[in-house]
């Protein structure tokens, strides 16, 4: 309502009920102008999630995937020919280096590696046939030395079941009446990680460490004991998994007390991008 100071009546009635309309449409102005602030503060949100979905869909076509192959040189174009025989230059490590003395300087001289001395070895002899140890004069031929070559050999992993028998007792005299610990006495079994389960500790152990410490999830593994016939599902080994996790909480509350008991602790709390976040 527009009201022209000059002419304002003088009667109070009436300048109150200008004052009151005055108010009435401050009032909406107001509420619409809160409500314009909402709508506006909505479509910023709105656009702010558009463009993260946006920022996420071009990272889920264009962006790098996990186990994705990225040349040295930065190109989008995988090798089409990455073959052994291309890339045995680079191979350098494993062999070593040896100085050879050539007149005023020294050159490196390649060279492989010895195998660790550490590692079992098996011997395998060849030797000549009997007719062959003989001499055109007629004379046996005498061994003289040998010659020793060392190639490195690989057992592949093996399935086994380990069976444990136990032997029953009962006394054929008294039939056990006379026993306290009752009629048939077997020996217990070893503690188990998995009761009455079918996991050894050690499978337990192979299975976490392909996991966690290979980074081979359980649905691979799943396939590598099928092809060694062996039907172990990755829910089954995913409950073992969480059983180990169980397991090594007490070795947890040791780690933390150990940490805690320092005046200081050192954290490293930079960001790590996961897959599906």
């Amino acid at each position: 309502m527009n009201v022209d100071l000059a002419s304002l009546p003088d009667n109070v009635s009436i300048l109150k009920e200008i004052i009151h309309s005055q108010a009435a449409t401050y009032t909406e102005i107001k509420n619409n102008n809160s409500t314009l602030e909402r709508d506006l503060t909505n479509l910023r949100n709105q656009y702010n999630i558009l463009q993260e979905q946006i920022r996420l869909l071009k990272d889920t076509i264009y962006g790098r995937k996990s186990e994705k192959y990225v040349a040295e040189d930065a190109t989008p174009q995988i090798s089409l020919f990455n073959e052994p025989e291309d890339v045995a230059e680079t191979t350098a490590t494993e062999e070593k280096t040896e100085e050879v003395s050539i007149a005023s300087y020294k050159r490196p001289k390649g060279g492989r590696r010895p195998l660790p001395p550490e590692l079992p070895r098996v011997e395998v002899i060849h030797d000549l046939a009997e007719s062959e140890k003989i001499c055109g004069c007629g004379a046996q031929l005498s061994r003289i030395s040998d010659e020793v070559s060392e190639r490195l050999d690989i057992i592949p992993a093996k399935m086994q079941v380990i069976k444990n028998i136990r032997y029953k007792y009962a006394c054929k005299g008294c039939e056990g009446v006379e026993s306290d610990g009752g009629a048939v006495k077997i020996a217990p079994l070893p503690p188990q990680l998995i009761p009455q389960g079918i996991a050894t500790p050690g499978l337990v152990a192979h299975v976490a460490t392909s996991k966690y410490a290979d980074s081979l999830p359980l649905h691979r593994q799943e396939e590598i004991f099928e092809r060694m016939g062996v039907d172990l599902g990755r829910a089954t080994m995913a409950n073992w998994m969480i059983v180990v996790g169980s397991s090594c909480e007490p070795l947890m509350v040791l780690f933390q007390k150990e940490i805690r008991s320092g005046p200081l602790i050192n954290m490293d709390e930079t960001p790590v991008q996961v897959l599906n976040e």
